[in-house]
């Protein structure tokens, strides 16, 4: 897709980056987000670099979906690694994360930051 062809939703996305906010009541629960275009790559076949991630009040992650990374394929040091980077993070388990595209990234991630509090027991 050429630049003058872009969706809408990879702008917005991009515009985002260095995005820090809080999503419960008490202010005890935060969202970061870094998102930045990068050369297009057989890991990054979308031509982006990002990281949407839920932290608690000690700062901790407790979730998160970015593509810094490749995701192993098998446990253990010696295990297969999958091809793309796009990946989540809940608590201390990463699974394979299906890209598709930053509107649908968003709403995914949003989703799961919404069913971590529901865990939780936070009011948003």
């Amino acid at each position: 897709m050429s630049k003058g062809h872009e969706d809408p939703s990879v702008a917005f996305f991009l515009e985002l980056d260095g995005t820090v906010h809080f999503v419960d009541e008490k202010c005890r629960f935060r969202v970061e987000i870094q998102a930045r275009r990068t050369e297009v790559t057989p890991e990054r076949p979308h031509g982006l670099s990002y990281s949407l991630t839920l932290h608690d009040a000690d700062g901790s992650r407790i979730l998160g979906f970015d593509n810094a990374h490749p995701v192993p394929a098998n446990r253990g040091p010696g295990g297969r690694r999958h091809k793309y980077h796009d990946h989540r993070h809940r608590f201390e388990t990463t699974r394979i994360y299906a890209f598709t595209d930053t509107e649908t990234l968003i709403s995914d991630f949003y989703r799961a930051v919404d069913r971590v509090l529901k865990d939780k027991g936070v009011k948003t």
